[in-house]
């Protein structure tokens, strides 16, 4: 996959010319608070939780697509269906999925971080 299939670089650039100073700050909240949620994720499975499971996958479904990364939005759309079904073998699958992309994710954002 290339960096373009992680990163909306033009939604990253709006954002950028947005937030200005502040675009290190949103990418640092963004990555702290995914790390919590994917967290949250792994919690609601092992208490077979598929509500809370549901809900907080659509909740870092959001933040995905707002920061640009439409590919781990996708998948967290998908955990979110999977949870509403109550299909937490599809959910736990991907969990994992989610945690591979978010890091790629992550490595992309912390090359824009600037040093």
């Amino acid at each position: 996959m290339t960096d373009r299939q992680h990163l909306d670089e033009e939604a990253l650039a709006e954002l950028q010319d947005v937030m200005e100073d502040e675009f290190d700050v949103l990418i640092q909240t963004y990555i702290v608070d995914s790390r919590d949620r994917i967290a949250s994720l792994k919690t609601a499975l092992a208490t077979s939780d598929a509500d809370a499971f549901a809900k907080t996958a659509h909740s870092l479904k959001g933040s995905c697509i707002n920061i640009g990364a439409p590919r781990l939005g996708e998948l967290c759309l998908e955990a979110e269906e999977a949870g509403k079904a109550q299909d937490l073998g599809e959910a736990s699958r991907l969990v994992g999925a989610i945690e591979e992309e978010f890091a790629t994710v992550t490595g992309l954002l912390d090359r824009l971080l600037v040093r």
